[in-house]
């Protein structure tokens, strides 16, 4: 029962009532779309300036955390410098005691292979100390783009928020004008009027007979189907483009006459 109500009132609605409604709701969504253009490019913009400084600044956090990284390998081989160091002490105390060749061939050897250990420790040091100076150039560079994005994105953040500022007040009566035409049309005519309107290049998904042409790609409509679409009973749309089509009286324009 609630459904048959819901429906009652767009099933009242001639087909001319509809069209009238359809092509009100086109001006207003076309002028809602001029609004659109005058903002231009600005979100999009502003959308790709933000997701580079937010990739920016992951950039500069990946840095920081492999610096961190490095300080910490660092901090390994001195300990281990360290080590060997202490255990080379040892050793050579230990030199000053021995009772045979053997005792003094095999205290020399780990001496000498501490030795070559610190060697080694110092050599990934001098790279690790290399790369940290390295990824710390890249921060600076980093930061400094980061600066210049960041300065470019409250810029056009600021004129953006300008141009909606003037145009919100507009914009917010179109699209409740817009709201209070569509329960004058029904359901499927204006899903296919969507659709269109989104397929379109230009956003016109009804267009009235220019010079007996079609108003959305300009190809030429037959006699015939033109005196359909000016007793409007059904609605027509154009076989080429698939707009759907009024007469120029229908949608106020006025045409010389023949």
């Amino acid at each position: 029962m609630a459904t048959a109500e819901k429906n009652k009132p767009e099933q009242n609605l001639s087909v001319e009532s509809r069209l009238k409604s359809l092509y009100e709701l086109q001006t207003t969504l076309s002028q809602i779309d001029r609004i659109k253009t005058v903002r231009g490019e600005l979100p999009l913009e502003v959308r790709d300036l933000e997701d580079s400084i937010e990739g920016l600044n992951t950039r500069i956090a990946n840095y920081r955390q492999e610096i961190d990284e490095l300080n910490k390998k660092k901090l390994q081989e001195k300990e281990k410098i360290n080590e060997s160091q202490s255990k080379i002490a040892t050793y050579k105390t230990q030199l000053d005691n021995v009772r045979n060749n053997r005792e003094f061939d095999l205290l020399s050897k780990e001496i000498e292979f501490q030795t070559l250990e610190i060697e080694l420790c110092e050599k990934h040091i001098n790279e690790y100390t290399r790369v940290i100076d390295a990824k710390t150039n890249e921060i600076a560079i980093t930061e400094e783009s980061l600066a210049d994005q960041q300065h470019i994105l409250t810029e056009k953040k600021a004129e953006l928020e300008e141009i909606v500022s003037e145009t919100k007040q507009d914009e917010e009566r179109l699209r409740e004008q817009a709201k209070e035409l569509e329960p004058k049309i029904d359901a499927r005519t204006l899903a296919a009027f969507k659709r269109i309107r989104k397929n379109a290049r230009n956003g016109l998904g009804i267009v009235y007979i220019q010079r007996n042409a079609c108003g959305g790609c300009f190809n030429r409509i037959p006699p015939q189907k033109q005196m359909e679409i000016k007793m409007r009973k059904k609605i027509i749309v154009c076989e080429y483009c698939g707009r759907i089509m009024i007469d120029p009286e229908l949608a106020g324009v006025e045409t010389p006459e023949a």
